[in-house]
């Protein structure tokens, strides 16, 4: 797709010639994502201070994230094989092969959408129900939670796999993106409202804030830049598929495509700057 969108915008203007597929980027940053994940996994399971349902989220999330890293550094390991000679496949074994790390990614996407609404969640009810917290979000609940949702994503995976050239599909899939987006939000507008009604509430009394509650609202701030990287991040590839819905063959849309690399260089860099923002 990319490589035709060039060859026909390329006599006409230098900006919309695409981008070349950078093997060599794509593996330096699935590599480091892959190792700084996997150090968050480590550090959430090892350390006891941190075995709650709001890190066991995170934990989660950090999945998602090396779920992309293996799925980007497996297909590019995978490519640069076929190329060069070192790996003889039948057709229909590549296309088996495909599939499988097409599945991953979109499995990675969904439960990266889903982990991130979790934890907007979770963090919503810490804020206005702080002494029923524990109450609401048992581990039990935590647990099932996790759960549905990596059902969820694999279900949704195969399905997204199995149809990926129905158009309605792609709707969905950019439906549940938007809904995500819309939730996070108002939750974390909430969010901010208490926050600034809660500072001017201290600049009149002049009283400290109490540690829970300032804790509270900095896990907010923390989980609101995790939202905007994602969204600088995912929102290309997301634009992406709706040109492929609603404007296909228009030329400027066609030019779009062709940044296509640029978007999952983008994609793998969220996930190498989400473990450092937790």
């Amino acid at each position: 797709e990319g490589n035709q969108s060039n060859a026909v915008f390329g006599a006409s203007g230098g900006w919309c010639q695409g981008l070349d597929n950078p093997s060599e980027l794509f593996l330096a940053l699935g590599l480091v994502s892959l190792v700084e994940n996997l150090l968050v996994v480590a550090a959430i399971l090892k350390n006891r201070n941190l075995h709650s349902p709001t890190y066991y989220f995170i934990c989660c999330l950090a999945v998602s994230d090396m779920l992309v890293s293996i799925s980007n550094l497996a297909e590019m390991l995978f490519m640069l094989l076929l190329e060069h000679g070192v790996l003889v496949m039948h057709p229909s074994i590549i296309r088996h092969m495909d599939s499988v790390i097409d599945m991953l990614i979109c499995s990675s996407v969904v439960s990266s959408l889903s982990f991130l609404g979790v934890i907007a969640v979770d963090r919503y009810i810490t804020i206005f129900y702080a002494l029923r917290y524990h109450s609401i979000m048992t581990l039990q609940r935590a647990v099932v939670t996790m759960a549905s949702v990596w059902l969820a994503s694999t279900v949704s995976s195969t399905v997204l796999i199995t149809y990926r050239h129905s158009n309605t599909i792609l709707v969905c899939l950019i439906g549940f993106f938007l809904f995500m987006l819309v939730l996070m939000l108002v939750l974390y507008i909430h969010m901010f409202a208490l926050a600034r009604h809660h500072l001017h509430s201290i600049s009149s009394q002049q009283k400290p804030p109490t540690a829970h509650r300032g804790g509270s609202l900095k896990g907010a701030v923390t989980l609101t830049i995790l939202l905007g990287v994602f969204f600088i991040c995912w929102g290309p590839f997301f634009f992406h598929l709706i040109l492929i819905v609603t404007c296909p063959t228009n030329p400027l849309c066609t030019c779009f495509f062709s940044y296509f690399n640029l978007f999952l260089i983008l994609i793998i860099c969220n996930s190498v700057i989400d473990p450092l923002i937790y």
